[in-house]
């Protein structure tokens, strides 16, 4: 899975919360930072990258077993 900035411009300081359905873990994520508390992955931008320029994602590999259903997003800025 990527999530991506569609927009025009740079996004500065942003923060994205899955929610997994199932009993998914997150593996290995690039282009931010990420704790998982249970089924709830938050992602905000490393020190690296506090912009998250027009086109650009972040991206993660996750472990399962069972059914592997898509997470729910919610994305914030600021």
């Amino acid at each position: 899975m990527a999530v991506k900035n569609n927009g025009s411009a740079a996004i500065n300081g942003w923060t994205v919360k899955l929610a997994f359905p199932g009993n998914q873990t997150v593996s290995s994520l690039w282009n931010g930072s990420y704790i998982q508390s249970g089924n709830t992955v938050t992602v905000k931008n490393a020190s690296n990258n506090g912009s998250l320029g027009a086109g650009a994602s972040f991206g993660f590999n996750a472990n399962y077993s069972g059914s592997n259903g898509a997470p729910t997003a919610t994305c914030t800025t600021g």
